[in-house]
Order: structure tokens, then sequence, then C-alpha cells
């Protein structure tokens, strides 16, 4: 049993890292490679694995999915989600697809073998409308808070300011925009945010341009 429990129409940050903090993320193509298990793995009907979605005529056909992201961020050797759980089990099974179909792809291409990751991911249930900003701004920079560039890491924050193609997209930012009032309200907002977090940390001025 997990120590918080994952229900419906709630929201959680979910964490992970590599096994013994190593990277899981060694060039671009891991990155657009977890991406697109982000993506394709989201579905309640399981697709097997992308090798075999790729043959599926009808793989982008609109499907209910296991849940809905606000925000992500990738680090060489760990990642941070801010998840709405739509389905029932939505994110224990979503989670399990991700990590087994992505850990399958790494091994394969570094000729490694065994876990990738440490143990079960992590999550903590978000329980008011300050603490889901809050955490969604801290996911969307937290490749900056660990002093990362954008070469190094992906982040939903590219999605918040209309740099991401529709098709590209994999946030629902509607429930933040809307909660805030408009999206530059919100980019204002969070950059105040992610300043005081550097600033708690003892970090210099973070650049968010």
């Amino acid at each position: 049993m997990r120590k918080v429990p994952l229900v419906e129409g709630e929201y959680y940050h979910i964490f992970n890292r590599g096994t013994d903090k190593r990277l899981v993320f060694q060039q671009e193509g891991d990155f657009q490679r977890f991406l697109k298990s982000m993506k394709e793995f989201n579905i309640v009907k399981p697709i097997g694995s992308i090798y075999e979605n790729s043959f599926r005529k009808n793989k982008n056909k609109k499907s209910d999915p296991l849940v809905e992201f606000l925000a992500y961020c990738l680090n060489p050797n760990h990642y941070h989600f801010i998840l709405k759980q739509v389905s029932k089990d939505g994110i224990q099974k979503f989670m399990q697809r991700l990590g087994n179909g992505y850990t399958k792809y790494f091994n394969e291409k570094y000729k490694r073998s065994g876990v990738l990751f440490q143990g079960r991911f992590k999550s903590v249930h978000i329980e008011s409308d300050e603490q889901l900003f809050y955490m969604n701004t801290y996911v969307n920079f937290n490749y900056l808070v660990h002093k990362l560039g954008h070469w190094m890491s992906k982040s939903s924050w590219n999605e918040y300011v209309g740099k991401i193609s529709q098709d590209d997209k994999l946030c629902n930012i509607s429930m933040i925009k809307d909660g805030i009032g408009n999206i530059k309200k919100y980019q204002t907002l969070a950059t105040e945010t992610v300043e005081e977090i550097s600033r708690k940390r003892g970090l210099e001025k973070i650049n968010l341009e």
C-alpha cells in the first residue's frame, strides 16, 4: 500500500530519479523518447510498446487518458511531474507503463540490464490551490533550481509561454491560467516564486530568459 493514496480528481507531485543517482537521460534522443512515452502511454487501453503502437493506423485517435499533465521537468538524473488522476488507478498504471517502457528502451540502447529508476515513484498529494501553483512553478523551473541549462533538461515552461506547437503540447495549462487570471500574470507570479525559491536555497539570481 502506498502511504499517499492516489485518488481520481486529485493533483499530485510525482517524482523519481535514476538508481544510484545515475543519468537516465544521456542524449537529446533520450529526452525525446521519454516525452513520446509520456504521450503515448497516457491512454486507458494499453498500447503494448511504442514500437507496436507505431504500426497502428489509429494510434492518434482520441482516447480516454489515465492522467492529466499540468507540468513536467526532465533533468539528467531525475524527473518531476504535476499530475491529475483522471481514470481509476490512472497514475499507477501510467507510471508503470512509462517506467517499464523507457527502461527497456534505455537498457537496449546502452547495452545494460536491471532497474533504471530508484524504486517506486514518489508522490505528494497537493491539497490547496496555493500549493498547486507553488509546485507547478517549482516543477516548471526545476532545471534552473538545479542550475541546469535548457540543453540539459526539458520543461513544460515553454508550453506556458507558447513556444511549443499545439501538436507537441502535453499539459493542460487552463487550470493554472484560469486560476490566476491569465498566462501573463502567471508568468509574473512564477518568476517571483522561483526567485524566492532561489533566495531560500542561497542560489545566485536566476535568469528566466
